[in-house]
């Protein structure tokens, strides 16, 4: 029996963060329509045609593992999470090496304003391992964006603290074939008590 062609691009959720200025109360945990605020943005994008996803946990990373339902997911463990979202990139990333994939779409489980059509966008510009590609808001980069796997290894090598594949996607920005998605997404964060009421 032939092994199952891995689809070329994997989806990559960071899910890590331990919610510092919600009191401490991981996003991954956030009620969301009745449900783990990790469990809907897996289920984004699956919506979006993503069948590999991988999401990295951090804090209470065991109770997330018990409280959403992820079975479908490859779920990776960061104990560094603490050091910020670059530590999360670098162990979602290393988690990709190897599957076949050639690219990963990234998301952020804070921002349930973005939905499947964002990142079916996002995904439809993909064309092979050197992608960069990402969503903008009124010309403004946002989230998701797409690594072809070309750029693995420079991101990882730069993405330190909080500023994730940031200083990387500076530097290459004439690269980055800019989507826009203002018209069907809201990129807001779940970062303070304030934001909460944009959970359901």
């Amino acid at each position: 029996m032939t092994e199952k062609q891995a689809p070329p691009v994997a989806g990559l959720l960071l899910a890590a963060g331990g919610g510092r200025r919600l009191g401490g109360r991981p996003k991954a945990l956030l009620p969301h329509r009745g449900r783990p605020l990790v469990e809907h943005a897996a289920g984004v994008l699956r919506t979006a045609g993503l069948t590999h996803v991988h999401v990295v946990l951090g804090a209470r990373a065991a109770d997330v593992r018990e409280q959403a339902e992820l079975g479908d997911c490859v779920l990776v463990e960061n104990p560094d999470w603490a050091d910020g979202m670059g530590s999360s990139l670098r162990a979602g990333l290393d988690s990709l090496a190897g599957t076949g994939a050639t690219a990963t779409l990234v998301s952020l489980v804070d921002q349930p304003g973005i939905g499947p059509e964002a990142m079916a966008r996002v995904l439809a510009a993909y064309e092979d391992e050197t992608s960069l590609v990402s969503a903008a808001y009124d010309g403004v980069r946002g989230h998701p964006v797409l690594f072809g796997a070309a750029h693995w290894a420079g991101i990882a090598a730069t993405a330190t603290g909080d500023q994730g594949a940031r200083a990387y996607l500076k530097e290459h920005r004439e690269s980055i074939t800019l989507v826009e998605c203002g018209d069907v997404a809201q990129p807001y964060d779940i970062d303070t008590e304030a934001d909460l009421s944009h959970l359901e």
